[in-house]
């Protein structure tokens, strides 16, 4: 008698289930038994493999597309091959090459920059939809900024991040700034407050403020005025998508209604926000989320796999999230791997690391 594992399938059925996956991933048609005998470590007949895939039909891991046809992996399928059946997730050394080229301090001045690029090698590497989620400014490490004074009490506040990324806000005063006190505000913070984040800062400035000595301080009451509007206010992510257009070549979405609810969801921002998030927040394997088909909560994305990972900044705060988004009928080791690798990568970018090959290699591994 075969011994179960604790995941409740014993090996031949592990084994079964392993080639169903894997061969319908490469092939995109229903697997019948007779191409499974020939990958049978047991060497079992046809007949022994027909009842192996009825049991595991009957016990959801598989589907039965027609009478005549081989079997498909469900979305229960799936989970399992990920979750348990899953070999090494070591990203290829052909796939760390290209990543490798993309995180080259000398290929791009921002990271707005990095992550348009980022999105568009996700996507070139699945051939499905890339997805990044940018930090948020607030999120963000203070490099550097700026006032500049405009017309009708407006200044313009221009701050830079540690990453590069900038941003322009116009707010309005309620008092009239010399240029003067502009600049010395502006030294003031970048004096006082270099490395913090744009949240740790607002933080700061309002505790400060609650100390009665700092109700005589002009220049921190200058800065109080002058960030209540810019460092105060709640920023959003910026989103980059590349591939929407590829899921029309996907015999998976053959369903125009489908197609036509997936690229509307794609121009929703705050939606796909959400889905990475929630995808993330949800996750199973330790750096990399997998949702698979039904998994997801979103209706229009009840046919598709999200495959995301969180990058973090110094401190292990959330700074953003990059995604592949595709059919369930995915190359779940590899895309893993690539999203893991990317994903890591993108850390260091982030706190402004440098890449050897050393530090690479151990990224890789």
């Amino acid at each position: 008698m075969l011994k179960k594992s604790e995941h409740g399938l014993d090996e031949r059925k592990r084994e079964i289930l392993r080639a169903i996956v894997r061969l319908h991933i490469t092939t995109g048609q229903p697997i019948g038994s007779l191409v499974l005998t020939k990958q049978s470590r047991e060497k079992l007949s046809s007949a022994s493999i027909r009842n192996i895939c009825g049991e595991l039909e009957t016990e959801g891991y598989l589907s039965h597309p027609h009478t005549s046809a081989g079997r498909v992996p469900t979305d229960k399928g799936y989970r399992f091959y990920v979750d348990n059946v899953m070999r090494s997730t070591r990203v290829s050394r052909t796939d760390a090459a290209r990543i490798n080229e993309l995180f080259d301090r000398e290929s791009f001045t921002s990271s707005e920059r990095l992550m348009e690029r980022m999105s568009r090698l996700l996507s070139q590497l699945s051939d499905n939809v890339g997805i990044v989620v940018s930090p948020l400014i607030s999120q963000e490490i203070l490099h550097h900024i700026e006032f500049v004074k405009l017309t009708d009490l407006r200044i313009l506040v221009i701050t830079v991040s540690s990453t590069g990324r900038v941003q322009d806000q116009v707010i309005r005063a309620d008092v009239e700034f010399s240029e003067q006190e502009l600049n010395t505000t502006a030294r003031y913070l970048v004096d006082n407050f270099h490395g913090w984040t744009l949240a740790n800062i607002r933080e700061e400035l309002l505790r400060r403020m609650t100390e009665e000595k700092a109700l005589y301080d002009e220049l921190l009451q200058n800065a109080m005025l002058l960030c209540s509007q810019s460092l105060m206010a709640g920023d959003q992510p910026d989103v980059f998508i590349e591939g929407a257009s590829t899921i029309v070549t996907k015999p998976d979405f053959a369903d125009t209604e489908l197609m036509r609810a997936l690229f509307k969801m794609f121009e929703q921002k705050s939606r796909i926000i959400k889905i990475l998030n929630e995808c993330i927040e949800g996750a199973r394997l330790e750096n990399v989320a997998v949702l698979i088909g039904s998994e997801n909560r979103v209706d229009d994305m009840r046919s598709c796999t999200v495959i995301a990972s969180r990058c973090f900044s110094s401190g292990g705060t959330a700074v953003g999230g990059i995604g592949v988004v595709g059919p369930t009928r995915l190359e779940y080791d590899r895309l893993i791997s690539i999203v893991d690798y990317t994903a890591k990568l993108c850390e260091r970018a982030l706190n402004g690391q440098a890449f050897t090959p050393e530090n690479r290699a151990e990224t890789a591994g």
